[in-house]
């Protein structure tokens, strides 16, 4: 708990932390206290905690969350914590390493071309994570040239990016995430992996300078990707796309997902602005999608680790150099090679009854 020792703990409203399944109590009654347990005994499940850091869309929590601790982060300390986070492109010997700590033998992506993961691409600052996309000619890229699944092949070259990878995985809740789009040529994305599964929870182009799609740098666009059906290949199952009604890369806005077994539902800055039930992903995958009437589209019903990254997206543009990359940033800062994506908080909270189901 050392990342909410400077937010959460001293907003906790008892000293009852949930350490296994047996010791929930029923969260029904919000004016029920939590049974305060100690044990001496590793458990595998989260740790979760009843405290006044509630979502914004609940803030009298009706629904009964707990925070979970080990899979949030307030990014208050000195360094990102990597018990909790892999950084992806870590410098050893002068290189990027591409090894992650828990899947030593998974091939690990090195980012979309012609940007590049680089593991000196974050810092904290101000109590915020703030991820980097720099203008980096002479940075180590690799001589590999992969076929994406979606867009054309490219070189890495000239552009690094960041890219944190979360190392728990959690099934089903509530997400919240505070953050500001890196204003410039360049995705700022929160997303998420699990077993065959993708879910983008957001991927925000922070400056559109195109014709005919000038609302990217407004949009709301997520996604649940298939990738374990063939027929399917990591096309969507669900998408949407829907004017925010705000530059994304202008100011901080909160963006929370309820997640559960019945559907999602999308919330910008405490207010319900989406919503589809699993019933209805199913449909538009069936409509959508070369499969059968019999496939279940919803694919959102395994546990996932979360991501934080940036990505170049060479179909709505890619900055060409330096002072295109930094077209919009701020005077003073126009010559160092860096735009920002900064987030201030990841909060998760879940019931003691979604425990279960991982």
């Amino acid at each position: 708990m050392n990342n909410f020792k400077n937010k959460a703990v001293r907003h906790l409203t008892c000293l009852a932390v949930v350490t296994s399944l047996s010791a929930c109590t029923s969260t029904e009654d919000n004016n029920q206290p939590l049974q305060a347990v100690t044990s001496t005994t590793p458990t595998s499940h989260p740790t979760l905690v009843k405290t006044d850091i509630l979502p914004l869309s609940d803030p009298d929590n009706k629904s009964g969350w707990l925070l979970n601790t080990v899979v949030s982060d307030e990014f208050e300390d000195n360094h990102l914590d990597e018990d909790r986070w892999y950084i992806v492109g870590k410098f050893e010997n002068g290189k990027p390493v591409y090894k992650h700590p828990d899947k030593p033998n998974k091939k690990v992506w090195k980012g979309r071309a012609p940007s590049q993961f680089s593991g000196r691409n974050h810092r904290l600052e101000d109590g915020k994570l703030i991820l980097e996309t720099r203008w980096e000619p002479d940075f180590p890229f690799s001589e590999e040239i992969k076929i994406p699944v979606f867009g054309e092949p490219m070189k890495y070259a000239n552009i690094t990016t960041a890219c944190i990878i979360a190392r728990k995985s959690f099934k089903y809740g509530y997400l919240e995430v505070k953050s500001k789009a890196a204003d410039a040529e360049i995705s700022s994305a929160f997303w998420a992996m699990g077993p065959q599964l993708e879910i983008d929870f957001y991927e925000q182009f922070g400056d559109y300078r195109g014709q005919g799609k000038v609302d990217i740098d407004r949009q709301l666009w997520w996604s649940i990707r298939d990738w374990g059906d063939k027929r399917v290949r990591g096309k969507p199952t669900y998408t949407e796309k829907k004017d925010l009604g705000f530059r994304v890369a202008d100011d901080f806005h909160v963006y929370g997902i309820e997640w559960d077994e019945t559907g999602v539902k999308y919330y910008i800055d405490g207010k319900l602005f989406s919503q589809v039930t699993a019933e209805e992903v199913t449909a538009w995958a069936r409509k959508n999608r070369d499969v059968d009437e019999n496939y279940q589209g919803y694919v959102a019903d395994r546990p996932i680790n979360v991501w934080f990254d940036q990505e170049t997206f060479p179909w709505n543009g890619l900055p060409e150099s330096k002072a295109d990359l930094e077209l919009n940033s701020p005077e003073g800062k126009k010559d160092d090679g860096v735009v920002d994506f900064e987030i201030e908080y990841l909060r998760i909270w879940q019931k003691p009854s979604q425990l279960e189901t991982q």
